[in-house]
């Protein structure tokens, strides 16, 4: 279940080829997308990788994994923002097919029954990407969600917020709560790439290397997932035995 790579680079060929495989395959494919400073790299190969070889993504359809309350989509620091300067206006996606949570709802209850209820209605998700928090969080799932949790509202743990205030001027600024995606949501897509990449993220790969499945540790759900890798760069694989990587081949 883990795989390792040399750097963020390789890693980020390694996925964009898997992702074009997958839309190759099924143009019509479910995407679970994250976001974060680990995916940039891939989103950036997959721009390329999309554009070089003229790939049709106009038909796939996209959820992705969480957004801010509080936050509209014009706002710097949505996740909205993020997919649109990242990857959606870099490519022909379809608007109308790509799906997060609505940070400005009224109704945040409605808003979270309806997230996973699209899901379902698309036929499940294909491949989720996922990146994962410093205390194992992965979404905003904090330590100790419900396994069997769908789409719901999360006050962010102080952890959280002081990893992702780098991204706002003051801790002030930084969102209290966001809606994300269930464990349950996240455990029923047909594939799963978990990526973590650099030195601050060595610790959380060895306590998710030596964790239970336990809902103390929530990425630990994915071990029991049939079809579900881990890969991670040199340093993020650091504290890992020798023997819980297996390597992969590089794609060019």
């Amino acid at each position: 279940m883990f795989f390792i790579l040399p750097n963020p680079q390789s890693i980020a060929d390694y996925v964009s080829a898997r992702l074009v495989d997958l839309i190759s395959t099924k143009p019509q494919a479910v995407l679970g997308l994250a976001t974060g400073s680990t995916m940039e790299p891939v989103y950036d190969r997959l721009t390329a990788q999309v554009t070089l070889e003229d790939i049709d993504v106009s038909q796939l359809i996209t959820f992705n994994l969480d957004e801010y309350i509080g936050l509209g989509a014009d706002h710097p620091q949505s996740y909205h923002y993020y997919m649109s300067e990242h990857l959606f206006n870099r490519l022909a996606f379809a608007r109308h097919k790509t799906f997060l949570p609505d940070g400005l709802c009224v109704d945040l209850q409605e808003q979270c029954e309806l997230y996973s209820r699209k899901i379902a209605e698309a036929g499940g998700i294909d491949l989720q990407l996922l990146g994962i928090g410093g205390n194992g969080h992965i979404g905003f799932n904090e330590p100790g969600t419900s396994f069997q949790s769908r789409t719901h509202v999360v006050d962010l743990s102080a952890q959280t917020r002081l990893d992702n205030g780098r991204f706002f001027a003051s801790m002030d600024e930084v969102p209290t709560q966001a809606i994300t995606l269930g464990l349950q949501d996240i455990i029923e897509a047909k594939q799963i790439i978990l990526v973590a990449t650099g030195n601050n993220k060595a610790q959380v790969m060895a306590d998710l290397y030596y964790s239970a499945i336990d809902e103390n540790m929530p990425a630990s759900i994915i071990k029991q997932h049939n079809n579900a890798m881990i890969i991670v760069d040199e340093a993020a694989a650091k504290l890992l035995p020798s023997e819980a990587c297996k390597p992969l081949i590089a794609t060019v």
